[in-house]
């Protein structure tokens, strides 16, 4: 089968039972590093539970990129921009960002919106500052046409998004958890080179640190994001914190003047 996002010929690297039993042939790109699913038929009974019952790090997670998150959004960015995360699962990240004092709306096809209720993703066709996408890409068979389409829905030119990379060939499936075959949900993993072949594609400036990414057509010094990302940076999150106006209390008024 052909690369999803270079399209040149990508091999059989392995197979391996997903949902604990569906055979699954995972094929490697030499030439981007990409490696990818078959194409993945089982999603819709992988989603039935939207958030794998396995996720026990998903609060501990969310507080950890509110903070990070705020940090460069506040250094980096228009600190009083809309803000859009994709596949916002429950709304935990929305709520934490409003929380801060930043303008950010809830998107996201397959799950409820629980915690950030009344902030959806405003006025369909305009314009955000940035998007986000944690702990997405590799959910999506087709990352290209992913970004591609979700920048240009919020016409923003800037995506921050996280995923876990890996070097050289892929890894052997019992050797890395992030295949998370359990619960058949991801089908897409990265390298570093596969993510600047994105940024190329999109004409996009690609920074990366660790598993937290960020495609962009702002010029910032490399060594400013890694920076800002590393986890000592974290403590910077009290300045935001305290220099902007937090939505909690009035999101609550909104939302009663809304019901009532």
């Amino acid at each position: 089968m052909n690369c999803r996002i270079c399209d040149a010929a990508a091999e059989a690297a392995f197979s391996h039972t997903i949902l604990t039993k569906y055979p699954c042939d995972y094929h490697y790109c030499e030439a981007c590093g990409f490696l990818q699913t078959q194409e993945p038929y089982w999603l819709d009974e992988a989603y039935s539970s939207v958030i794998a019952a396995t996720d026990t790090g998903l609060v501990q997670r969310n507080v950890a990129i509110s903070k990070t998150l705020s940090v460069i959004l506040f250094f980096l960015f228009d600190r009083h921009g809309s803000y859009l995360d994709l596949a916002g699962g429950y709304g935990m990240l929305v709520r934490l960002m409003r929380d801060v004092g930043f303008d950010f709306y809830w998107a996201d096809r397959y799950c409820e919106n629980l915690l950030a209720r009344g902030f959806d993703e405003f006025n369909v066709g305009s314009s955000y500052t940035a998007v986000t996408a944690f702990e997405v890409l590799e959910h999506v068979a087709d990352p290209l046409r992913f970004i591609a389409e979700s920048l240009k829905h919020a016409d923003t030119r800037t995506i921050v998004f996280s995923t876990t990379l890996f070097e050289g060939s892929p890894p052997e499936p019992g050797s890395w958890w992030y295949y998370a075959f359990e619960t058949g949900q991801h089908v897409s993993f990265f390298q570093a080179r596969t993510l600047q072949l994105l940024a190329d594609r999109l004409a996009l400036n690609l920074y990366s640190s660790g598993s937290l990414h960020m495609l962009t057509d702002k010029s910032i010094r490399p060594s400013v994001y890694r920076l800002l990302t590393h986890s000592h940076a974290a403590a910077l999150s009290a300045i935001p914190r305290h220099l902007l106006k937090s939505k909690t209390e009035s999101d609550s008024l909104s939302m009663i003047e809304r019901t009532s």
